[in-house]
């Protein structure tokens, strides 16, 4: 699980999976999936393995159930068989229709020693996106928002369109690191109008996400970053247009948007989405249970007075500090 995490943000649409061999109680290869399209890493543990003779006498253990079917690459079943090797431990089936079950049933019916369900709850934890994604029809969400100390998004009086920093610079490296964990990114109306974001990760290294911004009216000024910048951004409107440039406008009949900006992100392929809005934006996934984490950034500053954060009944299940910034993680 440990390998797989390495992932994280790259594998994309494919899940993150991490493979250890083991013979003689001696690890003798690992490997972790990196990007779409490049070996799996049942692949990448056996070409580690100096003396493959070896193999017919191991076992591998993966996080993920291994493939059965061609893709972008063999299936990995065919490698195991090939290499004969005698003992795999799974930590969870694959339930991507693809999959589902149908390498472990391969594997056995070869003869091969198969088990499977060891740290199942964690295995599936660690591909939460994809499995929410495949199972529910939906990409995974996670809210973030930066709050003051005395609980305000922003102060009532503003002077500048840009971002009003709560947080230390180096949480915002955290949270940019977050973006290149995510392929898409939602903010609404308002905030892109009062901060004029980027919404890019310039801080970190990685890819920046697909924005997605939710503006019914078409209030949207003409100089915002994400007309201007060239960087992919869709536009979710009553108001259509033509696409502009790296600009694209999507209908949205606006009866219930959270539901039916799911469905545009679902049909995109996109298995998570960091909801980074404002008040009213954050608040309509809370209200309509469609959320799966949230983390929420407390900085030292005060305002006073101010846009009121938006409102979490669940407790946090972590929680550590940056510098002077509190940050809580909450699951569903």
């Amino acid at each position: 699980m440990e390998l797989a995490q390495h992932g994280l943000g790259t594998t994309y649409p494919n899940p993150l999976v991490g493979a250890v061999i083991v013979h003689n109680d001696r690890i003798i290869g690992e490997g972790w999936h990196r990007k779409a399209g490049e070996p799996h890493a049942e692949v990448l543990a056996v070409k580690a393995v100096t003396d493959t003779s070896v193999l017919k006498d191991a076992t591998l253990y993966v996080s993920l159930e291994p493939c059965s079917h061609f893709g972008r690459t063999p299936p990995c079943c065919d490698l195991i068989l090939a290499h004969d090797i005698p003992n795999i431990v799974i930590g969870t089936t694959d339930t991507f229709s693809k999959v589902a079950g149908e390498g472990i049933r391969r594997l056995r019916e070869a003869g091969r020693n198969v088990t499977v369900g060891v740290l199942e709850t964690e295995c599936r934890d660690l591909n939460r996106r994809f499995f929410t994604f495949h199972e529910q029809k939906r990409p995974y969400i996670i809210l973030k928002w930066a709050q003051s100390a005395d609980g305000f998004l922003a102060p009532l009086q503003r002077n500048e369109r840009r971002p009003v920093w709560i947080t230390h610079e180096t949480t915002r490296q955290l949270v940019h690191k977050w973006r290149t964990e995510e392929p898409a990114i939602l903010i609404g109306t308002q905030t892109a109008i009062d901060d004029n974001p980027q919404l890019d990760a310039r801080l970190w290294s990685g890819a920046s996400p697909l924005r997605f911004v939710f503006d019914r009216k078409g209030r949207l000024p003409e100089n915002s970053a994400l007309l201007q910048d060239g960087r992919p951004t869709v536009v979710l409107t009553e108001q259509i247009r033509d696409t502009n440039g790296a600009v694209q406008y999507e209908a949205l009949p606006f009866d219930d948007p959270v539901r039916e900006f799911l469905e545009v992100a679902y049909k995109r392929g996109l298995q998570s989405v960091v909801v980074e809005g404002g008040r009213t934006t954050l608040q309509s996934f809370i209200d309509a249970g469609l959320w799966d984490e949230a983390r929420v950034i407390t900085g030292r500053l005060s305002f006073g007075e101010g846009l009121p954060a938006p409102m979490l009944s669940s407790v946090p299940c972590e929680q550590f500090q940056i510098k002077h910034d509190t940050i809580r993680l909450y699951r569903r």
